[in-house]
């Protein structure tokens, strides 16, 4: 019998996709096929066939990067029960949370997420929470400080219990599908003891939601005296740095509480402060000051702890991987309040199950949210440098670097070489004027922070840059599907949350694309695979899509206003190889939805919100960018609001809200046209232009009612009320813009391009 010693902690597994690739390749062969038979007829047709030829060019372009993502599939499975026996010391982590403001972000789920944390299944004296509450609120220190009394006497439940779902808000709602991951008769003879504990759990942890919300408020105001007199005179941008240790593991006591750490970094009007990877920078500083731990967790504030092992299981592939060349993991999340069938597309099941797993088959996916971070790897050590250590650096040097505290250089050298742990007795409170210093705002000056240390600057998808960045320094990541899924957080419903999110998400990718962090320029100068190059690509390239699939949007409404065509008609050869890709296409999507789970219904969801994303966000973010690009106006990060209720599916839970954006005028302009276009033969309006024409074919008037029907929330949202109902002066601005769309067909509907 094999010793477990010798045992593998983790596995890697090659996915078999032969099915994938040879759709993938019948896909790009037609792409290819109508390429080759626009461009061989480009001149007996006029502007739409050109048009749909550089559309069309495009699309093959995109479709050759995902084929390039989705070659080599990659999963991983963990040997957590061998850990402690080849680690019996486990290493430290640093879990740090972020949030800004107390209205998007509620308190209360923050602090769900914080005791989720706290709970897991790893040794206290090992783990140290910090919170960044970015926006300088009392009110967040005061949760966290309500919270803590609480988790004295709910960690050591959820551990004596070994439940699944340590979060309360979800532990005592109905959506708690899995309570404990302990089926054993133990378990079920204690039950009867767990119910009457339960009783009394729910009724202190509704005292402290009470508490909090009352306070949140302004029922019960915050007494500005005390651990709270530094916030008596503190504004959103201008307050100093204040740092305070809620909870302090002295004992160092392994079935104890973790350290608890509140962080709010100084910000002053003058000085910029960069957003969410400013913030984590901080966090970074602070807690490499104060525990200096070797890895670290970062969660967002609504991301609760699903799978109270996935500690364990992340030192697994850390520890556990070839060479240790595993610089960080990505996590899967999944949604507590998502809503039947998905209406909004937040699965985002292709982006895990083919783009994250195709990535780790590369290089590893990009970093996006949950996961975990080796302290060295975002201090900037390379590969190389951590495969063969160079020594020590200078002060002078480590000055230039980091900054001009002395105690957070030694702690780095020590990272930087290996050595992470703190000589002697951790005392936290001695190190709280050190972690103020290196939270100050003005600490990064002529500093590598946030350009070759810690997370990067630049962009308001900080995440991506940073995990790109990693990966141009030598270094591998893991996407880790877990089960249960590791973390669980609340999914952005209605249409303006999902907008906003979208928006920001495809504008930060154009920030990077057109920067000097741009993965062109990261393979020519570092070590970033050329597939990974364009597996990102591919990725930054996603907000940009939007702008050829408005033009390809508009061709069939310009065709039959026109009575024009820009697609194969019946009984040309090329008619049959349009069908077949969009057949052939759409089947591979579907197919694959499906044999991941989902019905035919979620499925059509995420197509469809796709359409609606690129129409709105997307666009939307392009124009941001452009505006950006000629210094007309500066992007800047927009929170959405983190916390949904957990709600019933009723009548209306799935509908489309609205408000007055303007994100929304493009594509209810969209929409008034493709109607138009479609009543016209049957109310037996002429086009405009209907003089020796061979007029629309049968493509593009089903063109034509697809895009009707991927736009349906749209449709209802123009007869809807209230929130439902598309804002009149959206309607207005939308007919105003389809008359003069319909007044340039008329004018400049006529001629061939090249003639």
């Amino acid at each position: 019998m094999a010793n477990n010693s010798d045992s593998p902690l983790c596995e890697i597994k090659y996915l078999n996709n032969n099915k994938h690739r040879s759709l993938s390749l019948i896909v790009l062969l037609l792409k290819l096929y109508i390429v080759a038979y626009r461009l061989v007829h480009l001149s007996d047709h006029g502007f739409p066939w050109f048009i749909a030829f550089l559309c069309d060019c495009w699309y093959t372009f995109i479709w050759l990067l995902w084929i390039n993502i989705g070659w080599t599939s990659v999963d991983y499975k963990t040997h957590p029960q061998l850990l402690l026996q080849r680690f019996p010391d486990l290493p430290r982590i640093d879990l740090f949370v972020t949030t800004t403001d107390p209205m998007l972000e509620p308190p209360i789920t923050t602090v769900n997420t914080v005791l989720s944390l706290m709970a897991v299944d790893y040794p206290a004296d090992k783990l140290a929470c910090y919170v960044s509450d970015d926006g300088c609120f009392p009110i967040t220190l005061y949760s966290l400080t309500e919270a803590a009394k609480f988790a004295s006497f709910w960690i050591p439940f959820c551990k004596k219990y070994n439940l699944q779902v340590r979060a309360p808000l979800l532990y005592f709602s109905s959506k708690s599908t899995s309570k404990s991951d302990s089926p054993s008769e133990i378990f079920h003879e204690e039950e009867r003891k767990m119910k009457s504990f339960n009783y009394f759990f729910q009724e202190e942890y509704e005292k402290l939601r009470e508490k909090i919300e009352d306070a949140v408020h302004g029922k019960v105001p915050i007494d500005l005296s005390g651990d709270y007199a530094v916030f008596a005179d503190t504004q959103k941008n201008n307050h100093p740095a204040i740092i305070k240790i809620i909870v302090e593991n002295k004992e160092r006591l392994s079935n104890g509480l973790p350290h608890l750490i509140y962080v709010c970094r100084e910000k002053r009007p003058n000085y910029q402060h960069h957003y969410k990877a400013g913030a984590v920078n901080v966090l970074t500083r602070v807690s490499g000051a104060m525990t200096n731990a070797p890895f670290t967790l970062n969660v967002d504030s609504d991301m609760f702890v699903n799978n109270p092992k996935i500690i364990k299981q992340a030192m697994c592939l850390l520890l556990g991987l070839r060479h240790e060349n595993c610089a960080y993991i990505q996590c899967r999340d999944i949604f507590y309040n998502d809503l039947k069938d998905d209406p909004f597309g937040n699965n985002f099941l292709i982006a895990f199950e083919i783009l994250g797993r195709g990535m780790s088959g590369i290089q590893g996916p990009m970093f996006g949210g949950s996961g975990f971070h080796r302290r060295e790897v975002i201090y900037g050590l390379t590969f190389d440098e951590h495969s063969h250590p160079k020594g020590k650096m200078s002060y002078e040097e480590m000055k230039r670097k980091f900054g001009n505290s002395m105690e957070l250089n030694k702690l780095a050298a020590q990272t930087l070489s290996g050595e992470s742990d703190i000589d002697g007795p951790l005392n936290l409170s001695s190190r709280i004027e050190t972690a103020c210093q290196v939270a100050n705002c003005d600490y990064e000056h002529e500093t590598e922070w946030g350009s070759k240390i810690g997370w990067v600057y630049g962009s308001i998808t900080e995440d991506i840059v940073t995990g790109m960045k990693i990966h141009s320094r030598g270094w591998r990541s893991v996407l880790y599907i877990s089960d249960p899924p590791s973390f669980i957080g609340s999914a952005p419903l209605g249409g303006p949350t999902v907008t906003i999110q979208r928006k920001r998400w495809a504008t930060g990718q154009l920030e990077v694309l057109f920067s000097k962090n741009n993965p062109l320029f990261l393979t020519l100068k570092g070590k970033l695979k050329l597939r990974q190059c364009l597996a990102y690509m591919w990725i930054l390239l996603w907000g940009a899509s939007s702008i050829p699939e408005l033009f390809y949007t508009f061709l069939p409404i310009y065709s039959i206003i026109t009575n024009s065509y820009f697609l194969p008609k019946v009984g040309e050869v090329a008619f049959i190889g349009v069908i077949a890709l969009v057949l052939t296409q759409n089947l591979q999507h579907i197919t694959f939805c499906m044999g991941c789970g989902q019905n035919f219904r979620e499925c059509w969801n995420g197509m469809r919100m796709n359409r609606i994303t690129n129409m709105t966000s997307s666009l939307l973010a392009c124009l941001s960018w452009i505006l950006k690009f000629f210094g007309i106006s500066e992007t800047f990060f927009e929170v959405t609001k983190k916390y949904q209720p957990i709600v019933n599916d009723g009548a209306d839970s799935g509908r489309f809200s609205f408000d007055d954006s303007a994100m929304y005028v493009p594509i209810t302009t969209l929409l008034f046209l493709h109607l138009t276009a479609l009543f016209m033969p049957l109310l037996g309006l002429r086009p405009l232009n209907d003089v020796g024409r061979c007029g629309p074919g049968l493509l593009e008037y089903i063109f034509s009612l697809f895009m009707v029907i991927s736009y349906w929330p749209y449709v209802r949202g123009l007869f809807g009320k209230g929130e439902h109902g598309i804002p009149f002066s959206t309607k207005c601005k939308s007919s105003i813009l389809v008359l003069i769309f319909l007044l340039v067909c008329k004018l400049f509907g006529g001629g061939s391009l090249f003639h």
